[in-house]
């Protein structure tokens, strides 16, 4: 089975669904591949108090329910499908998703966003969601007056580690560096902490913990790197924040992408390296990488389509 549609549009964040309500008000009749994880990074954070037009703390997932609604409502065809590969070297433009149905489009819009990296350590997967963290937002809540420990040198460590400060009785950030790459306004707060003190030079070897009578962490195996010397330290939690990976996997072949994989789009523009193919939101953005950014480069990513359509 084949559907064709004037504007295939893959993701389903914040710049998805915005694409997604702009090219069905324009009649578009676009069709949305939702992909694995409907609503993107959103659904997995608690409290959005930046999102304009809410006086009132939101709740990610709510949000993205509003948006999807909102979408769905104004015409847009949506499917609960994954994107596996795509030939964009000739027109229409071919997607193929884990369905037996493929696709053609006349244009495509890639909203697939980015992910959480983690380090990798098989300890790290075992105790991730019993202690181990890739967000604090989300999961800060739980560690209330304790004692945890953040990983990264980057301006999502830093972020979260003074966030953290909210809930917790003490933040340690642990960097593999002797100084941060985080911006020296963020860098200055974090030192002016009283509550975070900082490790350096150093890298997790193992996450620590027990099985009974729960599965929990408990601490952190710590390597220095300058002196190799290993040590053990007690801490009720942990959150991973060394940075995303963008969504690309079926793109990156056929789009220009940077050494970090993020899509390459003109500057001022969603157009890509590949005409008629547009790219909005975290898979193209490492700077902001916020859902209003997102929405706003939905936007753009539609009426971009639809002009180039119109022609």
């Amino acid at each position: 089975m084949s559907d064709h549609t004037k504007v295939l549009i893959i993701g389903a964040g914040p710049a998805g669904y915005t694409a997604a309500i702009y090219a069905a008000r324009a009649n578009l009749k676009p069709i949305q591949l939702l992909g694995p994880q409907p609503g993107g990074q959103l659904t997995i954070t608690t409290d959005v108090e930046n999102y304009p037009g809410f006086k009132d703390v939101i709740q990610g997932p709510w949000l993205m329910e509003q948006m999807h609604a909102q979408a769905a409502h104004v015409g847009t065809d949506m499917r609960y499908e994954s994107v596996i590969n795509v030939d964009f070297s000739k027109r229409p433009f071919s997607v193929t998703s884990d369905t037996p149905t493929s696709y053609t489009a006349d244009t495509v819009i890639i909203a697939t966003g980015a992910q959480a990296k983690w380090l990798g350590l098989e300890s790290e997967t075992y105790f991730r969601g019993y202690g181990v963290s890739g967000c604090a937002t989300c999961d800060g809540f739980f560690f209330k007056d304790k004692n945890v420990a953040v990983i990264g040198g980057g301006n999502s460590a830093v972020e979260e580690a003074i966030y953290l400060t909210n809930h917790c009785a003490h933040v340690t950030l642990i960097h593999r560096r002797d100084s941060l790459r985080a911006e020296k306004i963020a860098q200055d707060r974090l030192f002016k902490n009283p509550k975070v003190s900082v490790i350096w030079d150093t890298a997790v070897e193992e996450f620590l913990g027990v099985d009974k009578p729960f599965r929990s962490l408990t601490g952190l195996k710590l390597k220095n790197l300058k002196t190799n010397a290993i040590s053990e330290h007690k801490f009720d939690g942990a959150f991973v924040a060394i940075g995303h990976s963008p969504m690309n996997e079926p793109f990156k072949d056929c789009l220009a992408c940077d050494t970090e994989g993020y899509i390459i789009t003109t500057a001022g523009s969603t157009a890509t390296s590949v005409s008629g193919v547009f790219a909005a939101g975290d898979v193209q953005d490492k700077i902001f990488r916020q859902a209003v950014t997102a929405a706003g480069q939905g936007c753009m990513a539609a009426l971009e389509a639809e002009k180039l359509l119109s022609h």
